[in-house]
C-alpha cells in the first residue's frame, strides 16, 4: 500500500528550478532511498514534504490525504519526523535534557519543565539505550563525536513514535562503524513496522539498506526501482558520470 506520494512536484528560488516534476511513491513498512548528485533537489523535496518550504505546484499525499501548504508542525502531528543534513540538537544541554525537550515539545526552556511522569522518563532512556547513548546521557551534547549528534537527532525523532521517518545524509560524515551501527537501528525498527524514506550520498549504505531506491537528477526522477536494477541504469549512469 502506498503511503507517502509526491506527484509531479515543482519548486523554484529566485528562478532557478529546484525540483521540475519531481515524483516519488514510498510503500507501507518500507526503506525507500533516494540519490542523486549535487543539487539534484533531494534535501529540496524532503522540505516540501515536511512543510518548510512550499511547492509551486504538484501534489503531497499522505494516507491517501493531501497534504495542501502543510507546515512543520502539522506533517509532525500526522506522523511524519524527520532529521537533518546539519543536526538540529541542543548542544548546551544534557543528552537526557534533548531528549526532555524532545518529549516535551515546547522548545529549549522544556529543559527546566518536569518530566510528565515515570514512564516518559524510562522511554527516553530506552530510546537512548538503543542508539548506545544511555552512557552519555549527562554529558552536554556538544561534547558528543558528529556520528553521536546524529544518533541523538535520531533519538529525539523517535520520542514521538512517528509512522515514517525521513532521514537526511544519515550517513554524512561518519565513521564506518557507526554507519554499520545506524544501518543496524534502521533495520530492527523496520522490522518493527517503522517506514522510512532517506537521503544520502553512500550508494554502499542505500543499496545494502534500501528496499526500493529513487533517482533524482536536475530536480525530475529520472529512475525509481530495486537497488539492482537502479544500479544498471542507463540514465542513473550517465547522470552521475555527466556530473
Amino acid at each position: 500500500m502506498s503511503l507517502l506520494e509526491v506527484e509531479d512536484l515543482r519548486k523554484s528560488f529566485s528562478g532557478i528550478q529546484a525540483l521540475t516534476g519531481c515524483s516519488i511513491e514510498l510503500q507501507d513498512k518500507e526503506i525507500g532511498g533516494i540519490i542523486g548528485p549535487n543539487g539534484s533537489g533531494k534535501t529540496t523535496l524532503f522540505n516540501v514534504i515536511t512543510g518548510y518550504e512550499r511547492p509551486d505546484s504538484g501534489r503531497i499525499t499522505f494516507r491517501d490525504r493531501l497534504l495542501a501548504n502543510p507546515s512543520p508542525s502539522s506533517v509532525f502531528s500526522q506522523g511524519i519526523g524527520r532529521t537533518f543534513q546539519l543536526t538540529r540538537i541542543f548542544p548546551r544541554l544534557t543528552v537526557v535534557q534533548n531528549m526532555h525537550v524532545a518529549a516535551q515539545r515546547k522548545g529549549f526552556g522544556a529543559a527546566l519543565w518536569p518530566w510528565n511522569s515515570a514512564k516518559e522518563r524510562a522511554r527516553a532512556l530506552e530510546l537512548l539505550e538503543f542508539v548506545g547513548l544511555e552512557r552519555l546521557k549527562d554529558d552536554l551534547a556538544g561534547s558528543l563525536s558528529y556520528g553521536q549528534k546524529k544518533l541523538l537527532e535520531f533519538a529525539t525523532i523517535l520520542v514521538a513514535d512517528p509512522d515514517v521517518i525521513l532521514l537526511d545524509e544519515p550517513a554524512g560524515g561518519v565513521n564506518p562503524t557507526m554507519i554499520s551501527y545506524m544501518a543496524d537501528r534502521i533495520r530492527e525498527l523496520n522490522k518493527a513496522g517503522k517506514t522510512f524514506l532517506i537521503v544520502e550520498h553512500n550508494m554502499g549504505f542505500v543499496m545494502d539498506l534500501c528496499h526500493r531506491v529513487t533517482v533524482l537528477h536536475r530536480g525530475s526522477t529520472i529512475a525509481a526501482g530495486e537497488p539492482d536494477e537502479v544500479r544498471n541504469n542507463p540514465q542513473v549512469l550517465e547522470a552521475y558520470l555527466g556530473d
